[in-house]
């Protein structure tokens, strides 16, 4: 009996010796998967010129986009991280932690480019039309090298007029519920990581409300018409230092209500020709400076 015992024993600790070499040998093929999930994740996109903003942007994301017509007359890859009906500035004035498209505004976009983490904006799910380009664009933007972006175009605004948005707050100048304070906040996040970025300011184009009979210039949603968040804009541009392209003034023809007709499908957003000419006159601007 002692024999046998010997042996079953014996033969218990070949198996926990087999078990933990099988064990062993597990832990290395996983952690050398996983070493190379991460390495590859770690390859960054290497892009010289990113745009965020809205649906002026990023509605139309094909070859007639703007960014791809700027690419093309650049010579060189834009990325288009526009993502359409989202404001400059944080909307949710009850300041809810689970308004999920405060996180896709460029106040907190700059957060995450700041911080290099998109972990907020990889939960958001937004159930409207025309953002089923949202995930991928978020997975896009969350791979892009920063360190090696020299110039990123920002075209904010117009939502932030259509809502409503508080022009400013007197106590703080920094106030991402407000629009000029979420400007301010985000160029100061985005230069605190890359100070050497070169930022440009895209402002609103003119526009006309079918439903409504009124242009830019009449429609008043609480904070002022479209042409008060332009100037704000620029005010807030020349403060911090920051280059502005200026879309609304001289740009689209408006002498009759028949000229939105020329640039825009809707009074809004532009159509082929608009976005021809947004991406010539940011191409030439560019290319001049």
């Amino acid at each position: 009996m002692t024999g046998e015992k010997a042996g079953m024993k014996g033969h218990g600790l070949s198996g926990k010796i087999l078990y933990g070499v099988l064990a062993a040998a597990f832990f290395v093929l996983l952690f050398a998967l996983t070493y190379s999930s991460r390495e590859n994740r770690q390859e960054k996109t290497q892009v010289r010129i990113v745009v965020l903003g809205d649906s002026i942007m990023g509605i139309v994301r094909d070859e007639t986009s703007v960014t791809e017509k700027l690419a093309a007359y650049l010579g060189e890859p834009v990325f288009n991280g526009a993502l359409g009906g989202t404001c400059l500035s944080r909307m949710d004035t009850e300041k809810r932690m689970g308004y999920s498209k405060d996180a896709l505004s460029m106040a907190g976009l700059a957060k995450a480019i700041e911080a290099g983490d998109f972990g907020v904006q990889q939960t958001v799910r937004i159930r409207e039309s025309a953002t089923e380009y949202f995930g991928d664009t978020i997975d896009e933007l969350e791979n892009i090298d920063f360190s090696a972006v020299e110039i990123l175009i920002i075209g904010h605004g117009l939502n932030d007029y259509h809502g409503g948005a508080v022009m400013y707050n007197e106590e703080d100048p920094y106030d991402e519920y407000t629009f000029t304070g979420a400007l301010r906040s985000s160029i100061t996040s985005i230069r605190k990581a890359y100070p050497d970025l070169r930022i440009i300011l895209v402002t609103p184009t003119y526009s006309w409300y079918t439903v409504q009979q009124l242009t830019c210039e009449e429609l008043d949603a609480g904070y002022g018409i479209l042409e008060d968040f332009v100037e704000a804009e620029k005010q807030v541009a020349a403060e911090l230092g920051v280059e502005v392209i200026d879309l609304y003034h001289d740009f689209y023809p408006h002498e009759s209500w028949s000229d939105m007709e020329l640039y825009t499908v809707d009074g809004l957003h532009p159509n082929e020709a608009g976005r021809e000419m947004i991406a010539r006159t940011l191409a030439e601007y560019l290319r001049t400076d």
